[in-house]
């Protein structure tokens, strides 16, 4: 992973980042409020020793005084100390408990004894850390008295008093909070890392390119309402996925100029990726700009087509295939006449058999006859073979891949299933991707706006713009059905239509 691999995971779980971050501190506030607060009180120590006159006594004195403070540190927390201190204070704890509580320590290069006593009450830790200071000095003199009875060449001396102190040694509130957010903050940071490489989910196309190097053409994006509105070319033209669809459509027709596919096989990886409701709403949009087109629900397992498109379904591609009826009979036209529509009929007991005989060959090539552009709908490609054996039968394959719906691993299997039959992958269309606000500006809404009243009353006043000039050369032509738009098309008559249906009315 790279670092703006690791920013962008910021970016995506900065959430749940900062949950983890409240949460530490939450927790270390807690804690700090839970623990009983402790007090330190300490005294210190001067070890000096009795010397001769001379330099080198001096020297001498001074090296052993340092030699014996880091042994005399040691001897502080020792039951020789401590035991006479706890029956002094009448202290309920054994000297292994009071050693717990007790520190003692030596600056470097120094002959000071620090001796520091945390306890519960901060008047006992003083009047404790004086006591043992008296009875640190006794012990000493006691050990460095010499065999002939002698004084002791080393003296201790209390330089300074232990005071009560006013202020808790811990818990440090401050020190715990700071750590508490350290915490949290790695461990967010950490388990959103560990979830985006666990993560195999395919969001965007960046996901499609980490498994196969078929092109992307064309990325749809989420909207809460697609459920609601399947046919989102016809009830919402202006709306993001319209115009996603309408750019699906112009890749679709720039896709190998020269040998252009005639039939298309849409499919996806598993159900519920969108792939029907890509087939209807690519096919509205081909018609829309006046190919034309038939759709064929081959999904022969759960067919939707003709519900979505409020048409009967009841005879269709299976009573063509068993000869029951021609295709001429049961194809039913739907919206400006470009569109024709085949629904799937009745679910027979055989699918795979039915879409892959020689009947449906035949169907397909007088489809592609009669029209431009022919649109299979057919099933998944992981639970059933159906749309890998149409794949062969028709100029390429269009897979659908539903965001945050398909794993990574699922996507390759579906890529491999149809490069082993040698099929045409034409390209991988990404459908209800989510959009981050920040990428909003590729959709902003360019719809037409209606005029409100006041504009209306004020336009009434205005002169009316003249309406556009016919070329001399189209004058007295018509925008009457084309002939072969797909994949041949007079280009001169599409512009026609299109800059006919561009104008505003007057």
């Amino acid at each position: 992973m790279e670092l703006q691999d690791y920013w962008g995971i910021l970016r995506k779980r900065w959430l749940s980042i900062a949950v983890f971050a409240v949460l530490g501190t939450a927790l270390a506030v807690a804690l700090s409020l839970m623990t009983k607060p402790l007090y330190e009180a300490t005294t210190q120590l001067y070890v000096s020793v009795k010397a001769g006159e001379s330099s080198s006594d001096l020297l001498q004195g001074s090296n052993f005084t340092r030699q014996q403070v880091s042994s005399y540190t040691q001897l502080v927390t020792s039951p020789l100390v401590l035991q006479p201190v706890i029956e002094d204070l009448a202290l309920a704890p054994r000297t292994e408990a009071l050693a717990s509580r007790v520190s003692a320590s030596s600056p470097l290069n120094t002959s000071l004894i620090n001796v520091t006593v945390t306890d519960e009450n901060p008047a006992m830790a003083a009047a404790t850390a004086d006591a043992i200071a008296r009875q640190f000095k006794d012990v000493i003199a006691e050990l460095e008295t010499p065999s002939d009875g002698g004084a002791s060449a080393v003296k201790i001396s209390v330089v300074r008093d232990a005071v009560s102190p006013e202020a808790p040694s811990s818990p440090n509130l401050k020190l715990n909070v700071a750590l508490g957010l350290l915490v949290g903050l790695a461990l967010g940071v950490g388990v959103a890392v560990l979830r985006s490489v666990l993560d195999t989910r395919v969001r965007s196309d960046a996901d499609v390119a980490r498994i196969t190097d078929t092109s992307v053409i064309g990325t749809i994006p989420d909207d809460e309402d697609a459920a609601l509105q399947p046919l989102i070319v016809q009830s919402s033209p202006h709306s993001q996925r319209s115009e996603a669809f309408r750019r699906l459509r112009t890749n679709l027709q720039f896709l190998d100029i020269a040998d252009r596919p005639q039939s298309i096989v849409v499919t996806s990886s598993l159900p519920g990726e969108g792939k029907s409701t890509t087939s209807i709403n690519v096919a509205i949009s081909l018609a829309d700009a006046g190919t034309r087109v038939a759709l064929v629900d081959a999904d022969l397992r759960r067919p939707s087509v003709a519900k979505y498109m409020g048409l009967e379904g009841s005879v269709g591609l299976t009573t063509v295939l068993i000869g029951r009826a021609s295709v001429e009979d049961v194809i039913q036209p739907w919206g400006n006449g470009y569109l024709h529509v085949l629904p799937a009929g009745q679910v027979p007991p055989n699918p795979s058999e039915l879409l892959g005989s020689m009947a449906m060959a035949r169907l397909l090539e007088k489809l592609t006859g009669m029209y431009d552009v022919v649109i299979v709908d057919t099933a998944p490609l992981l639970p059933v073979t159906d749309a890998a054996i149409l794949s062969r039968l028709t100029g390429g394959a269009l897979l659908v891949v539903g965001a945050d719906k398909l794993h990574r691993n699922q996507l390759a299997e579906s890529v491999g299933a149809l490069e082993t039959v040698g099929a045409r992958i034409l390209g991988i269309v990404v459908n209800r991707q989510k959009r981050k606000q920040s990428d909003q500006y590729a959709y902003y809404d360019y719809s037409p706006t209606p005029a409100t009243s006041a504009d209306a009353s004020r336009g009434g006043r205005k002169r009316r713009r003249a309406a556009p000039r016919t070329p001399k050369s189209l004058e007295g032509t018509q925008a009457g059905p084309t002939t072969a738009l797909w994949p041949g098309a007079s280009l001169s008559e599409t512009q026609l239509r299109e800059f006919q249906q561009q104008q505003p009315r007057v």
